[in-house]
């Protein structure tokens, strides 16, 4: 499994996929807010948490439907099937390297935009927090939803439909944290359900994934 995200990992950065287009998407987002309400603090400063994580959100997309599409293409995934690592052990590399490559980068990046939007640095960490429970939770879904469209003609529109509502928990209970966070509200509550959010994406998707890819594969 290890070497199967070194791989992913590899192929990421050398086709630019995640990293770069992520960031980028993440960095417009950012800057193009503030233009068209007016870059007035009352206004910007309630809404960034939500901003910030509506754009790591959309911007986890941009990469899913390379998830399995590149190794179906070449003829890996039907190795990566009959090798000796189950395809829940595939399913979970390829979320891992996912999330690295697209939910890391993300997480470190939202607060040092958050200026941008008028965020108080005093909600910057609990931010990064949210985004550090939220984002690999994203990951596991969309990879799922990579698996189950995985061969399918136009499979990027269908597998945006797919998991976009369920993103939808993680982004209200990630950028509720991050808002409580901001203005010294109790966190227990966000904090709990993202963090279980994430938790019981890890512990089922694999397992889900792994079905979907076995029937699409027969």
């Amino acid at each position: 499994m290890i070497a199967l995200i070194l791989r992913d990992l590899r192929l990421a950065i050398r086709a630019g996929g995640g990293f770069g287009q992520g960031l980028a998407f993440l960095l417009i987002l950012a800057t193009l807010i503030p233009l068209a309400v007016g870059p007035r603090a009352d206004l910007l400063a309630p809404v960034a948490p939500g901003v910030l994580w509506l754009g790591a959100l959309l911007a986890s997309l941009l990469s899913l439907d390379r998830v399995f599409a590149l190794d179906l293409e070449d003829g890996s995934l039907d190795l990566l099937a009959t090798s000796p690592v189950p395809a829940e052990g595939v399913a979970l590399a390829k979320a891992a390297a996912h999330w690295l490559t697209t939910g890391l980068p993300l997480t470190l990046a939202a607060p040092a935009l958050g200026p941008l939007l008028s965020l108080p640095a005093s909600a910057l960490p609990w931010l990064a927090l949210s985004l550090l429970l939220g984002t690999p939770a994203l990951s596991f879904i969309g990879t799922f939803g990579a698996g189950l469209t995985v061969g399918l003609k136009r499979g990027s529109l269908l597998l945006s439909l797919l998991v976009l509502p369920l993103y939808i928990p993680t982004l209200v209970f990630g950028a509720e944290l991050a808002r409580r966070g901001a203005t010294g509200l109790p966190l227990l509550t966000p904090l709990a359900l993202s963090g279980g959010i994430t938790l019981g994406c890890i512990a089922v998707l694999p397992f889900a994934t792994a079905a979907v890819l076995r029937v699409n594969l027969r």
